[in-house]
């Protein structure tokens, strides 16, 4: 399933160490792409090039943009941040990292219930799931980690990415930012893993949220893997054609 991305990676690695020029070109262009696509995802109205004004330049764009969909941009770049200094750091993915990273995501926008998980049950609209009840969230997140641990070294990087975000997803563990939290999470796994960070395109969304959904209802997750080795493999196509 996975031979040709791994082949794409054996061209990448043997391509190391890249140049300081190559990496930060890769920073700046991945802060603007996942940011704008993620938040983009989850409905803020923010342009990619409003987005990249907002990172780089730190304008405030105005007519009909709310102080909440800056804060999602600027959030979410320390988010990437933050999970950059994890693998830097190579330190494990805990609950603690989790909140963390969550914390980051909503602070300022929703500071009571940033890096908290839910204390009320929810429902998803548009979906067939039915998130776990509330009191259910702190177990089942201790068993993720615990599944994540058992299984890093047993399955491919990608298919454990996706089953990851999908877990995460599926226990719902916070009243919001629960989107943006799991394509972070999954980007930390596959960047652990030595592959680049991979973008769910606003224009794949559909396919994305209908894969998560066959995932939830199903069991399947062949669809959703497969959404998660078109955007590695994008990237991978990316990083080759800066460093050449």
């Amino acid at each position: 399933m996975f031979e040709e991305i791994d082949k794409q990676k054996v061209l990448l690695d043997s391509k190391k160490p890249f140049s300081k020029i190559a990496i930060n070109n890769l920073k700046k262009y991945y802060d603007v792409e996942l940011t704008y696509n993620s938040n983009a995802i989850e409905g803020n109205t923010l342009t990619l090039t409003e987005t990249k004004v907002v990172l780089e330049d730190g304008i405030t764009i105005g007519k009909g943009k709310t102080l909440k969909e800056h804060l999602e941009v600027i959030n979410h770049k320390e988010a990437i941040d933050y999970i950059e200094d994890i693998v830097r750091k190579d330190i494990n993915i805990t609950e603690t990292v989790i909140k963390n990273l969550h914390y980051i995501i909503l602070k300022s926008i929703n500071n009571e219930n940033a890096g908290v998980y839910r204390n009320v049950n929810v429902l998803i609209s548009g979906s067939e799931h039915r998130p776990p009840e509330n009191f259910l969230v702190e177990e089942q997140m201790r068993e993720l980690i615990y599944w994540y641990n058992e299984n890093k070294v047993k399955l491919h990087p990608i298919e454990l990415a996706a089953m990851f975000h999908h877990k995460y997803t599926y226990i719902h563990p916070f009243i919001d930012g629960n989107g943006r939290s799991a394509r972070l999470l999954t980007n930390l796994i596959l960047m652990r893993n030595g592959y680049p960070v991979c973008v769910i395109k606003i224009e794949a969304r559909d396919e994305y949220m209908n894969a998560l959904e066959k995932a939830s209802v199903t069991g399947d997750y062949s669809d959703f893997i497969k959404v998660i080795e078109k955007a590695v493999s994008n990237s991978i196509d990316t990083y080759l054609y800066i460093v050449g």
